[in-house]
């Protein structure tokens, strides 16, 4: 039996066992939305004022959130989040701080199985508050 071998470009296709599975910016940032409500549960533990990070997290969810509807093909996700920085205008400073940290995502996981399987069980972190919000089941892996 052979090592399966697998190749992962910029754009977030893997080539594994002469198959290629395409990432979908929509799909990632779906399954990014799940981490966000860990980090939110962090954020509301602290014992400091979280108003910045609660200003940061919401405007990263939004990104998120418009990533996920609009779903850009891979090739064009860099530029789809560089035209919504400049959509921003005079205050794409926090826009584009949290347009960078999804890229830094989206890179991860076209490089890391690891982070991609993580996030595909639906983010599980001991940091998630129970019961606030809706109870989201985490994927099947098939």
């Amino acid at each position: 039996m052979t090592e399966s071998t697998s190749r992962t470009d910029s754009t977030g296709a893997t080539e594994a066992a002469g198959t290629s599975e395409e990432l979908r910016p929509g799909q990632l940032c779906a399954e990014l939305l799940l981490a966000l409500d860990a980090s939110e549960g962090r954020r509301k533990r602290r014992a400091r004022d979280t108003t910045p990070d609660a200003i940061g997290m919401r405007i990263k969810r939004e990104l998120l959130e418009e990533i996920a509807l609009a779903d850009p093909a891979p090739a064009e996700f860099e530029a789809w989040l560089v035209q919504r920085c400049l959509q921003a205008g005079v205050a794409d400073g926090p826009v584009r701080a949290m347009a960078l940290s999804i890229w830094d995502e989206w890179r991860l996981a076209a490089t890391t199985r690891e982070f991609r399987r993580w996030l595909a069980h639906g983010a599980p972190s001991d940091d998630r508050e129970n019961g606030d919000g809706p109870s989201r089941e985490p994927r099947s892996m098939s």
